[in-house]
């Protein structure tokens, strides 16, 4: 899919990878970016910047992105491609209160699934569309420390891969962006605990927009900023009992540094 002259709307936009994206789309002269964050400042600063809209969107909120998506296509006719890009990450296990497993799903998941509901009618109307789900490395594997950021990234995925094959054949196409470290205000605070175990290899959000928009050119449903990501995946799906006894080591090299 080409960029140019297409109407994008994109989550998470005010910062880190979100924001990255809508300045990269604004390079690939797309008709119009439309940038949703619900901090309404940061949005409202990044769309004065490339010439785009922004909307303040709650993501856990339904009727928000209901909303939003309705006066972007009476604005504009059509959305050509959708990137569900917010998310959030809550560190800790079994342990963590039941609200913040309630919030990090309604985020993490259920966000994706609002556009998805929002956005698919007009899409299969017109026998064309692209969904990108910033999903992340975690999805495919695993995150150490966060089991809800592990739990809702893996359900990102799976609802990524089913929109792919529910739809793929009606002219929908997806995309399921999984980077590993990327310097944005995620991985400090995950600093600030002492995981720092995926700052060495760690991208500038400017880095995985360009390659999100090679991407999305080439119509990959993996999207994989950190190649040796795909290397620890077959290793996973080869021999799943030898992955998790080198997850566990590296579980505990993370645990002992901290």
């Amino acid at each position: 899919m080409k960029l140019h002259d297409k109407v994008i709307v994109v989550t998470g936009g005010a910062n880190g990878i979100g924001r990255a994206l809508c300045r990269r789309f604004a390079r690939e002269h797309a008709r119009a970016i439309v940038v949703v964050d619900i901090d309404e400042h940061g949005a409202e600063a990044v769309a004065k910047e490339i010439g785009g809209a922004h909307f303040c969107v709650n993501v856990e909120s339904e009727a928000e992105i209901q909303a939003m998506v309705d006066a972007v296509i009476v604005k504009h006719g059509r959305i050509d491609l959708f990137c569900s890009n917010a998310g959030i990450g809550v560190a800790g296990g079994c342990d963590v209160p039941n609200r913040d497993w309630q919030r990090i799903w309604e985020i993490n998941v259920q966000a994706h699934i609002f556009a998805a509901r929002a956005v698919l009618p007009g899409m299969l109307a017109r026998k064309e569309g692209y969904l990108l789900q910033t999903v992340s490395a975690a999805g495919l594997l695993t995150e150490i420390g966060s089991a809800p950021y592990s739990v809702t990234k893996h359900a990102a995925l799976a609802f990524a891969e089913w929109l792919s094959i529910t739809y793929g054949d009606r002219g929908i196409r997806v995309s399921a962006l999984c980077p590993q470290g990327v310097k944005t205000n995620m991985l400090a605070r995950a600093e600030e605990r002492g995981a720092t175990f995926l700052s060495a290899g760690a991208l500038e959000p400017e880095r995985v927009a360009d390659i999100v928009v090679e991407g999305i050119d080439a119509e990959h449903f993996l999207i994989l900023p950190h190649p040796e990501v795909l290397e620890y995946f077959r290793r996973k799906t080869s021999d799943y009992d030898r992955w998790l006894r080198g997850m566990r080591r590296l579980q505990a090299n993370v645990l002992a540094k901290a």
